[in-house]
């Protein structure tokens, strides 16, 4: 039988009863406060957004493989000893550097490290990265320019073709631009308050992402200086002290670590890949800066090739040492256009290396305009309708300004430097538009609808017109040129004119017309984008596109040029090997799939197989200190002349017959035997 509740006896009236009573406990707090919230339609598009980026940059991520196997390996072999971390070392022997600053490859060995080396601790953070800056630039824009413009930038850069490119492979560009966004913040926020310690943090953060990809980093400066010095509060003196002092603290921060390799003796360290010199200073300035500007050998059109200079297809082991040599001279596999011929599968048998040449309108050209056409007229027309409303008032307290001097300065220098370039300009370093891409448009977009409600409404229709026509028409001319969705072009045309027309008719349709049209506009880049999910991502030039090249996967060796690997490695491993090195290869991408395998491998020539990082002499005292024995010569970069210990390897070391460790079909490689030829490495 069930009682029923008793009820407590009341209670006497206490004066002040109200003052004691028992406040709720913070779990009661908690409950109320949830049960209370209502989801905000900004954080609802910003959830949305972010999400979107992290699916564009995660999705089928595993198919990868190691991606970019040359910093994989180099990652790899960072983790054998704290020396080669230090200096970024390529091979697990400590003969060659990889030719980046070490940042970025730190963050990977700090991964691999915690969570153990495999494709995915290497890949997943380049990916979180790239959503943390989608992110972080909401955060920029939304305070200042509000929360539709931060919602717009962030899903214009989230859907930006080559950055989910870079996101999805195990470069530097990631962490490089989430630094670069992070310097932006912190020099808008030391603008808009004149604080010492927030302007010298964005020294730091500019310093950071030198370390990362060294002058590429210096392209966010110019627009943080200008803004600082016209919109930050204090006297003009106060500003240019500060100014220096936090570039003094930024020249610390990026030559602290190119200084400890200049100071350590060369031999005590790798030779400094890709440099001509062995110093990083060189490295970091020529190779690495200025040459990309005005044009270097390894550029468009400058690519070293010497026919003869290394090794063909081998079919067969030549018997005599004249048939020999006169076999080891040929051509190796190199990208030297701009184009190339398509797959069965409908994509393209080599990657773009090179943008098209130097011009105004790079950018909408082949090999860069699939990557980062998409929404720039829009961002550049939205800059000049910011600029219409930021400089109108001309009041200390608009936001607007520096807004657009920072965030907008960065992204004219992107565009002027990757349009006028003369030396190397990877596709993929169209990534680095992406945030600037992303903060005009979703700024402009707002601009355009203040101005269409406003008293310049005229002004803003024309200038609207003017980016919507643009930007439709360079939309159109990369689905036509590159096959794709051919179909949505007229759901576009028709959709724009509609949002476009109801903008014109009615001034409170603006914003909504306005959001209608960006998400069409947005629908394009972001369909291109996803095509990154239907192949491994090309390692050493990321893209995305349906007929873009795609890579192996894996360790970046696919088919019977895999088995070819293995067998090699079950030869060197079987017959003995070198204490230092099992292999040495003439180019770091033929050593880096053996390193992966688990051969410790070396390049005896660098990345691009013409470093001097050693010659005959040097080879010579490995072989005697059977350090090393066993040389591969061939693959890519083959005819691009090696360098004196190649060549030394040609006229003195004994080729294995293929037939010996693989069979009639080698693909261009060649295997020699050092050892007891000591006295000819040297002397030749």
């Amino acid at each position: 039988m069930i009682s029923a509740p008793q009820t407590a006896a009341p209670q006497a009236s206490v004066p002040g009863a109200a003052e004691i009573t028992p406040a709720p406990a913070p779990a009661a707090r908690l409950r109320a406060r949830l049960l209370g919230i209502r989801a905000h339609p900004r954080h609802v598009a910003l959830a949305g957004v972010l999400a979107l980026s992290a699916v564009l940059n995660t999705y089928r991520l595993s198919q990868n493989g190691y991606a970019n196997v040359f910093y994989s390996a180099g990652v790899k072999s960072m983790l054998r000893s704290l020396h080669n971390f230090v200096f970024v070392s390529f091979d697990p022997g400590g003969l060659v550097t990889v030719d980046k600053p070490p940042l970025g490859l730190w963050v990977q060995a700090a991964s691999a490290k915690l969570f153990g080396f495999s494709p995915l601790s290497l890949l997943l953070p380049e990916a979180i990265m790239g959503v943390l800056a989608v992110a972080l630039l909401y955060r920029l824009l939304a305070p200042r320019l509000g929360a539709a413009a931060g919602i717009a930038g962030a899903l214009a850069m989230a859907v930006f073709p080559s950055f989910v490119a870079v996101s999805r492979d195990n470069g530097v560009d990631p962490l490089l631009i989430l630094l670069m966004v992070l310097a932006s913040g912190a020099g808008l926020r030391a603008v808009e308050t004149g604080r010492w310690r927030t302007l010298l943090l964005c020294g730091v953060l500019v310093g950071l992402a030198f370390n990362t990809k060294t002058l590429a980093a210096l392209l966010v400066v110019p627009g943080i200086v200008v803004a600082y010095v016209l919109w930050a509060p204090g006297s003009l003196r106060r500003r240019a002290v500060q100014l220096l002092t936090a570039g003094a603290v930024l020249v610390v921060v990026s030559a602290s670590w190119m200084a400890f390799v200049e100071l350590t003796p060369a031999a005590k360290r790798p030779y400094v890949g890709s440099s001509t010199n062995n110093s990083e200073l060189g490295l970091t300035f020529g190779y690495n800066g200025f040459g990309r500007v005005s044009g270097q050998v390894g550029g468009p059109g400058r690519v070293p090739v010497r026919p003869g200079a290394t090794v063909p297809s081998l079919h067969k082991a030549p018997a005599s040492s004249r048939s020999r040599h006169a076999a080891a001279k040929g051509t190796g596999a190199e990208f030297t256009g701009a184009s190339s011929s398509l797959l069965a599968n409908g994509r393209s048998k080599n990657p773009v290396p090179f943008g098209g040449p130097p011009r105004p309108l790079r950018l909408f050209g082949t090999g860069l305009g699939d990557q980062a056409g998409w929404l720039l007229p829009f961002a550049l027309f939205g800059l000049l309708a910011l600029a219409l409303l930021a400089f109108a008032e001309r009041s200390r307290r608009d936001p607007r300004p520096a807004t657009l001097l920072v965030l907008g300065g960065w992204f004219v220098i992107e565009v002027v430097v990757l349009s006028l370039s003369k030396g190397i300009v990877h596709p993929y370093y169209a990534s680095a538009l992406a945030p600037g891409t992303g903060a005009m448009a979703g700024a402009g977009a707002v601009a355009f609808v203040s101005l269409v409600r406003g008293s310049r409404r005229w002004w803003g229709l024309a200038l609207l017109a003017a980016a919507v026509l643009a930007t439709v028409a360079a939309q159109i001319v990369l689905l036509h040129r590159e096959h794709y969705m051919v179909w949505f072009i007229p759901l576009l045309m028709v959709g724009v004119a509609g949002a476009f027309t109801a903008m014109l008719v009615r001034r409170r349709f603006a914003a909504p017309g306005m959001a209608l049209l960006f998400c069409l506009l947005a629908v394009a880049p972001a369909a291109y984008a996803a095509t990154t999910w239907l192949a491994p991502v090309e390692g050493t030039f990321p893209a995305a596109g349906p007929r873009s090249a795609a890579g192996a996967g894996g360790v970046g060796v696919s088919g019977s040029h895999l088995a070819t690997y293995r067998a090699l490695v079950r030869y060197v491993r079987s017959t003995g090997t070198g204490r230092r090195w099992a292999l040495l290869t003439d180019s770091a991408p033929t050593a880096a799939p053996f390193t992966l395998l688990g051969l410790d491998t070396g390049a005896l020539a660098g990345y691009s197989g013409i470093d001097p990082a050693i010659d005959g002499r040097g080879l010579a005292r490995l072989v005697a200190r059977r350090e090393a024995r066993y040389v591969l010569l061939g693959g890519e970069f083959a005819s691009r002349g090696g360098n004196r210990a190649t060549a030394a390897v040609l006229e003195a070391c004994r080729l294995v017959s293929p037939d010996v460790w693989h069979g009639p079909n080698t693909f261009g490689l060649a295997l020699f035997d050092c050892a007891g030829h000591e006295r000819a490495l040297a002397a030749s």
